[in-house]
């Protein structure tokens, strides 16, 4: 694990395969750590010839946390956004993607593949269209367009998600029933769930760092970000859209408006696959980044 001063913050990040090769650049979801994006995924993304960096967003991880801010209020930030003000926010999701290009220049990558999930697919959707000169390709994974028409995500899984949890510190066996509860929630049930392998990467998590108002930060920062299709339309790049078709927490229709937004954008819907990537998808999600990656080149 390094870490790099990027737009006055710290960044966290590591790196697989050869810094000759392409760079792919893995953005993470909604209050996740960079290790979400298991070492084997990474491995196996490198094996295609591909250097592979992964990192923590801003409030997360290992990286700089923006703790100090007042804890959000959902209440009070939807009738902010509903009368047409802007509530007062630490970051939005244009600063997360500025962060991800500030990161490129640190390494010294000129350009890059971006490939994010869920939230990281939302910054990955703004770096494609307000960086083009520094973007690839764009893979947009399990996430959306902020196209307000679309279904939102069900009260159910908003509350599983939003809810009050355990603190890990005092509990960690009811934190880890919670965040088990949660991830069963909005899997697919076409692959195993597979709960020991999930429970170690939340206890990692919780090693690394605790922070429970980072969720909060980011679902604000989210909504704020508004309808991205206008932006999308912009994008030249080769796209490919990946979406799980039991997806409950971005349905369906949310992977095929981000197609349909992106110009010549190729859709890939999963059967079986919910709002999480199983190992047993890897291989079918890798190939697709990589033809994404390869069809850039002459």
């Amino acid at each position: 694990m390094n870490m790099l001063k990027v737009n006055d913050i710290d960044i966290a990040y590591d790196s697989y395969g050869s810094e000759k090769n392409e760079t792919i650049l893995l953005i993470a979801g909604l209050g996740t750590q960079m290790i979400r994006w298991t070492v084997p995924f990474c491995e196996m993304l490198a094996a295609r010839g591909f250097r592979v960096i992964r990192f923590d967003n801003r409030d997360t991880g290992l990286s700089t946390h923006f703790s100090n801010h007042a804890t959000l209020d959902f209440e009070s930030l939807a009738q902010t956004l509903m009368s047409g003000k802007l509530p007062d926010l630490p970051y939005t999701l244009d600063d997360m993607a500025a962060d991800t290009i500030g990161l490129l220049n640190a390494l010294g990558i000129k350009k890059a593949h971006v490939v994010g999930r869920s939230m990281g697919g939302m910054i990955a959707q703004l770096m494609a269209s307000q960086y083009p000169e520094r973007v690839l390709s764009l893979t947009s994974l399990m996430s959306t367009t902020g196209n307000p028409e679309l279904p939102p995500t069900s009260p159910e899984v908003m509350a599983l998600m939003t809810g009050p949890a355990p603190n890990p510190m005092e509990d960690e066996e009811g934190y880890l029933a919670h965040s088990v509860a949660f991830a069963k929630r909005i899997a697919g049930t076409g692959y195993p769930f597979e709960e020991d392998a999930y429970r170690s990467l939340i206890r990692e998590e919780i090693q690394r760092a605790y922070d429970p108002g980072s969720v909060g930060r980011q679902i604000a920062a989210i909504a704020v970000s508004g309808d991205r299709r206008a932006r999308l339309a912009k994008v030249k790049v080769p796209a490919l859209v990946i979406h799980g078709v039991e997806d409950p927490m971005f349905v369906p229709a949310c992977g095929r408006d981000t197609a349909e937004a992106i110009n010549g954008a190729e859709l890939m819907l999963l059967e079986g696959m919910g709002h999480d990537l199983p190992q047993q998808l890897f291989e079918t999600v890798v190939d697709g980044i990589e033809r994404a990656a390869r069809s850039t080149r002459p």
